[in-house]
């Protein structure tokens, strides 16, 4: 189902709960909306549609990518870019790393880690902060 994008700073800036199995019904719903705004998104967490879980969908080219209970558990390359948000008007200076591991679980529950770089670590790292209730 495509939800409406929040823009509630108070509910946006809490963090997120763990997700369990019952939440799975949540990635259908990322997958909907953020399809719905391919045209200006590349990436959604679950707050912002509505529910404090920590469920993120990346866009990484040909496939949208679900990543359950993300952490990121390494980091490097410092630097310093402008990103924009749908939950936010106009764009932000913020700091990211062009390399990260991530540790998270995928649609089956089975634990992952995996290396991103460049625009797609920038992403995870995006989503990553909304699961904190960090807004750029």
């Amino acid at each position: 189902m495509i939800k409406p994008i929040m823009k509630d700073i108070l509910f946006l800036g809490q963090k997120c709960q763990p997700a369990t199995k019952e939440d799975l019904y949540i990635e259908n719903d990322l997958r909907d909306t953020l399809q719905a705004h391919k045209d200006r998104c590349v990436g959604m967490a679950a707050n912002m549609i509505g529910y404090k879980k920590r469920i993120i969908i990346v866009s990484a080219g040909f496939v949208d990518m679900i990543l359950i209970n993300p952490e990121i558990v390494g980091r490097s390359g410092e630097y310093e870019t402008e990103e924009g948000c749908l939950s936010l008007d106009g764009v932000r200076k913020t700091k990211r790393y062009r390399d990260i591991e991530v540790k998270f679980l995928n649609e089956s529950f089975e634990e992952k880690r995996q290396k991103f770089s460049g625009f797609i670590a920038q992403n995870i790292q995006h989503q990553c902060d909304h699961l904190e209730g960090i807004i750029i």
